[in-house]
């Protein structure tokens, strides 16, 4: 696979190759898909009007002969009510309900007991087809006491006709029975009285026979429910009669097959996407009428789009096919379209070498490979020259490196790295420029009993706020060798680098202070610089809150406000530039105030040097590889 991935990498007509039948290949699986998916619903959908229409012929002639079974039991009604105290014509009507509906299976015309009292108790003129010939007797006997038979008492009990829920019919004669459905009709007699029952039934394996030859597909089938869920019509005939819809579920639960069935016994009808003993089927259901029945086609979805997934899969399969030999032609096209390009490299690869004399090959095209060569031997030309000239830029480069470097050591220099030795002294400052030079600052001056601080940071990066850092030094020590107070210091420094002594319009926010040793005393300005921190506070550790002061630079003519602290002893100032608390990592987050006071408050120092080595290596931890992007200067000063 790695030499596979190699060879790819190397030959740039395999890629170009590659990308255009990739690219071919998804616009065709985009235009097939489309395809596909509007075939498939259009499959779809001709197999649901399909299936719905046989489902709606079926039911029509399902209906139909109910509808002659309650019409016919109508008419003999009629007939019977003409004659209702012949009993010989019972036998007439109920032979000829069969004779002229063949595909019923039996008629009988029972009455109330002794109705017929020359016939006794029981009297019901029975009809039945025995194969190809009628056979009618009398009916009824102490064994069949018709009288309690459901089809018998339906009709009286709901005071209309009605088609019965499916039953055994047992014929004693030739000792055989056969499920049916029946539908019942009251006889009445002409003052109003119930005399008997017309009870015509139909088959039903009969019933489902007619039903089950309805096809829609190869493997499609149908079924028929009634009214408490029990299967009338089932391609498994062990399911007839003894299971219902819901019998399956039991065992495996199947809230679609559970929702079917309660929908089919609601009388609904419509089409659902389902899986039947784990297939993928589509089911249409319709109810019968008025017999309290529903009937459904089962069509597996492999049938509805057998046909269209062969043709999916011949239709892919060229496609593929196609893909391939166009891969193939492809890649011998370019690889021969691009044989120049492969001399042109290995000449190119000689003036890497170092020989810009190697003579270029001249193709005489006017195409883009010609127009690359031509700009080979330009660039050949070029190239000469441009080592010549790097060569003084690289040496000019190197010149001004030295000059920075040394103005580097220049300006730290001009920042102390020895700090005052006194008892009860420790102090502590560092200063890291962002580039080469840096406009942070920070200074002292011990005058007796007086140290006198500053820490600044000159707007703007590189040398011109080192030039400007450097004249901020300067005023500093000249100022506070006056012995004059941090807000008077201020104020003259603003003065001396404001106006027209300022040009560049630069700026410098500071921080000057002047404490007596003697007492912890401290007076200091604040001009617009970060808020120091000073320990001892409710946290250990607080910023210190200042009256606002304008940077140093900025207008001319402004007093300076300077502030004061009765004592310090015992109580850390660590002053620090926006270096620190404006760090930022590769992801741009800040280092921040919170952590800044969250290290001060819960870290063990036992030296100022301690707290700023800590805290630069906090921030250099928290770039973790990012370049600086300001100067960092911190100062700390503890009194004991």
């Amino acid at each position: 696979m790695d030499k596979i991935f190699s060879y790819i990498h190397r030959k740039l007509s395999v890629r170009v190759s590659l990308w255009v039948v990739m690219f071919a290949a998804v616009i065709f699986i985009a235009a097939l898909g489309f395809l596909f998916y509007q075939s498939r619903e259009a499959v779809r959908q001709e197999a649901i009007s399909r299936a719905t229409q046989i489902l709606d012929k079926t039911s029509l002639r399902v209906e139909g002969i109910l509808n002659r079974v309650e019409v016919a039991t109508g008419m003999t009604e009629w007939l019977v009510q003409r004659h209702p105290d012949k009993a010989d014509s019972m036998f007439v009507y109920s032979r000829g309900m069969l004779l002229n509906n063949p595909d019923f299976y039996n008629c009988s015309i029972a009455f109330e007991p002794y109705y017929f009292k020359d016939k006794g108790l029981y009297f019901s003129a029975y009809s039945k087809h025995n194969g190809d010939s009628i056979r009618t007797i009398q009916g009824g006997s102490e064994n069949y006491q018709y009288f309690f038979a459901d089809w018998y008492l339906m009709p009286t009990l709901l005071g209309h006709a009605c088609w019965t829920e499916p039953y055994m019919d047992y014929d004693a004669p030739t000792n055989t029975s056969e499920m049916v459905t029946s539908y019942c009709q009251a006889i009445k007699a002409s003052d109003g009285s119930f005399i008997g029952v017309i009870n015509t039934s139909l088959s039903l394996n009969w019933l489902s026979q007619t039903i089950s030859a309805v096809k829609p597909y190869p493997n499609s089938y149908s079924i028929m429910i009634g009214r408490g869920g029990t299967y009338f019509v089932h391609p498994d005939s062990t399911k007839i009669t003894r299971q219902t819809i819901f019998t399956q579920t039991l065992e495996n639960p199947d809230t679609a097959m559970v929702s079917l069935g309660h929908a089919m016994q609601r009388g609904e009808e419509g089409v659902r996407e389902m899986h039947i003993n784990g297939e993928h089927c589509y089911v249409f259901y319709k109810p019968l009428g008025k017999t309290g029945c529903s009937m459904a086609i089962v069509c597996p979805e492999s049938d509805i789009f057998g046909g269209f997934d062969r043709l999916r899969r011949t239709v892919m399969a060229i496609v593929c096919v196609g893909l391939l030999l166009m891969l193939y032609f492809f890649i011998r096209i370019i690889t021969r379209e691009l044989s120049p390009l492969r001399r042109l490299a290995r000449e190119a690869e000689t003036i890497a070498s170092g020989q810009f004399d190697t003579q270029l090959p001249n193709f005489e095209r006017t195409d883009e490979i010609g127009q690359l060569s031509q700009s080979f031997g330009n660039m050949q030309q070029s190239l000469v020259r441009y080592i010549e000239e790097l060569k003084d830029t690289t040496a000019q480069k190197a010149s001004i490196e030295s000059e920075l470097n040394v103005a580097n050591s220049i300006q730290m220099s001009m920042l102390p790295n020895v700090f005052p030795d006194r008892e009860g002294l420790d102090m502590y400052a560092s200063m890291t420029p962002a580039k080469e030079v840096g406009g942070d600052l920070y200074g002292y001056l011990l005058k007796n009993d007086n140290l006198y601080f500053c820490l600044g940071d000159v707007s703007g990066k590189g040398v011109p706020a080192s030039l400007f850092m450097a004249q901020v030094t300067r005023l500093f020590r000249t100022l506070a060798n006056q012995q004059l107070s941090p807000s008077d210091i201020c104020t003259h420094m603003n003065d001396a680098l404001s106006g027209d002594e300022n040009p560049t319009n630069m700026f410098v926010t500071l921080f000057v202070g002047m404490v007596d040793l003697t007492s912890g005393h401290l007076s200091f300005c604040n001009a617009g610089h970060n808020p120091p921190v000073i320990g001892g506070g409710e946290h250990h550790g607080d910023f210190l809150e200042m009256k606002p002061n304008f940077p140093i630079g900025v207008l001319p003519g402004l007093e300076f406000e300077g502030e004061e602290i009765e004592s310090i002893k015992g109580r850390a100032l660590f002053i620090y530039t926006d270096g620190l608390n404006e760090a930022e990592n590769r992801e741009h987050e800040q280092f921040g105030d919170e952590r800044l006071l969250d290290i001060l408050r819960n870290t063990h120092f036992d030296s100022a040097r301690q707290v700023i080595e800590t805290l630069a290596a906090e921030v250099e931890k928290h770039r973790d590889g990012a370049d600086p992007n300001d100067d960092l200067t911190m100062m700390c000063l503890r009194i004991s």
